[in-house]
């Protein structure tokens, strides 16, 4: 800590008090406020560091109210939607948590087919109020994560392969710059600004509001697990690559490798069984989706067959409790070649072998309307990429440290043994705090890199918005190019 920062850490009142007489109407709190630990808490539990305040935006001016003042006292910046993400860049030592936590309206027009979706919504938010008319949008798979998160990072969930990325449904988006302005971003207004939006992360400002598309879907749809025994994942990953490889594109699938979670509608005698799912969710008539699906149902001897006629919101929802906040993340992830044999024992081999039951690997199939958007469309740059993998290390917070180790080794090994198979890419938003920042880079390519890194230069010369997976920005006055070197920041940044 510098002496400039350490002089501002004994007076939180003073500097609080300055903020809310800037017009700041929201809250502000700070160490000495009662539930200061609660607000500073994000979803991964074992991410634990203390802001200097934390600003809970009540609207969009707040937040550009915000953003002025941390420049203006030189502080740290962390921005925080839904908290979810894996590496904790929601919130920081020493400096202030720009809140939109607070900030988490849905605005439906059912005529137009769109909606408006404030910085601090949470997918469950979204499909609540979309599926009251019979929309939807493409979304993650569990509904406590962040809209804005999602988004930025690209958007990867069930209805992508008929509907593509979250980011390929993106309208338009209300943006706070690093100097405090706000801006509409839209494929006509500050248009380098909108592709940079859609994949590249936080890194060009808050982002207050979205405006999706949104699709007829539902309510009611097919959708559900199917669960095998873990012996026979071998089997079922041969099967499934063969069967999803003809699919339609309104068929969206995930597998899930692990013990079976606790949930109500699984039989108990089935608790924390390993087993291998294959859950999906079909985008079209229920009928249609019952002969898509028959060949998977019919395939070796099923644990228990879930898949059935239901709400979407309720399905969106259904791992919620499998993934609890406060909870202790570890992940590590990669997009994958295809699903060769080797490949296949690989994760059959290593899938199972983590220390917690709650511990899991998940794979998503890729491809259709994803594939079809051009490469340099969005800022996301693996779209032709056929399956992601994500290995979650999980652990609960009152266990000991040697859980911490071995799940955190077992979560390391298992990337290691994918190394072969390897796509030379990843998807951004499953990138851990200790992954190299050369990965970022790897998400992207050389090519996008070096676009974002000039849109960088142009709305965030200072790199204020760094508590990311973070692009550098061009030094101006750099061609594309050119040489990378990491520019001065401010005190604090």
């Amino acid at each position: 800590m510098d002496v400039k920062r350490a002089e501002h850490v004994g007076h939180l009142p003073e500097e609080a008090t300055a903020m809310e007489m800037t017009g700041f109407r929201g809250d502000v709190i700070t160490a000495d406020r009662p539930g200061y630990d609660t607000a500073r808490a994000v979803w991964n539990g074992a991410v634990d560091r203390r802001p200097r305040l934390l600003a809970r935006c009540g609207g969009t001016a707040d937040v550009a109210t915000a953003v002025r003042f941390a420049r203006d006292h030189d502080l740290e910046i962390a921005v925080r939607g839904g908290g979810h993400n894996v590496a904790g860049t929601a919130v920081c030592d020493d400096g202030i948590v720009i809140d939109l936590s607070a900030m988490r309206s849905v605005w439906v027009d059912p005529a137009d087919r769109t909606a408006w979706v404030q910085g601090g919504a949470l997918l469950g938010d979204l499909d609540h109020e979309t599926q009251a008319h019979g929309l939807a949008t493409t979304g993650g798979i569990i509904g406590h994560t962040g809209v804005a998160g999602l988004t930025l990072g690209g958007g990867i969930g069930f209805l992508m392969r008929k509907h593509g990325l979250t980011i390929d449904n993106l309208l338009a988006a209300e943006v706070i710059t690093a100097e405090g302005t706000i801006v509409r971003a839209s494929a006509h207004e500050h248009p380098e600004l909108f592709w940079a939006l859609r994949g590249g992360g936080g890194n060009f400002g808050v982002v207050a509001s979205f405006k999706f598309a949104l699709h007829p879907l539902g309510p009611t749809v097919l959708a559900g697990p199917i669960l095998w025994a873990a012996d026979d994942a071998t089997d079922v990953l041969r099967f499934y690559r063969d069967f999803v490889a003809e699919a339609p594109d309104e068929l969206g699938t995930v597998v899930r490798l692990g013990t079976v979670p606790p949930l109500p509608v699984i039989p108990e005698e089935l608790h924390w069984r390993p087993a291998i799912a294959v859950a999906c969710c079909y985008a079209g008539a229920i009928d249609d989706g019952e002969r898509v699906v028959r060949e998977l149902r019919r395939f070796g001897t099923p644990l228990v067959d879930l898949l059935s006629p239901g709400p979407y919101a309720a399905f969106q929802c259904a791992l919620d409790d499998t993934v609890q906040h406060g909870w202790h993340y570890y992940w590590k992830s990669t997009n994958l070649t295809g699903l060769s044999d080797d490949l296949i024992d690989v994760i059959a081999d290593h899938a199972f072998a983590a220390g917690s039951p709650r511990s899991y690997s998940g794979m998503f199939h890729m491809g259709g309307a994803v594939a079809r958007v051009g490469q340099d469309a969005t800022a996301y740059a693996a779209r032709d990429v056929a399956h992601n993998i994500i290995i979650d290390g999980v652990w609960l917070p009152d266990e000991s440290d040697q859980h911490a180790v071995s799940e955190t080794a077992w979560a390391r090994q298992f990337m290691r043994a994918l190394q072969p198979h390897r796509a030379g890419s990843v998807y951004v938003n499953f990138l851990d705090s200790d992954d190299d920042p050369s990965r970022v880079r790897e998400a992207y390519g050389d090519h996008i890199y070096r676009r974002l890194a000039e849109v960088k230069a142009k709305y965030d010369p200072d790199n204020a918005f760094h508590n990311n997976k973070n692009i550098l920005p061009v030094e101006l006055g750099y061609r594309a190019q050119g040489p990378y070197r990491e520019p001065c920041r401010r005190a604090g940044g």
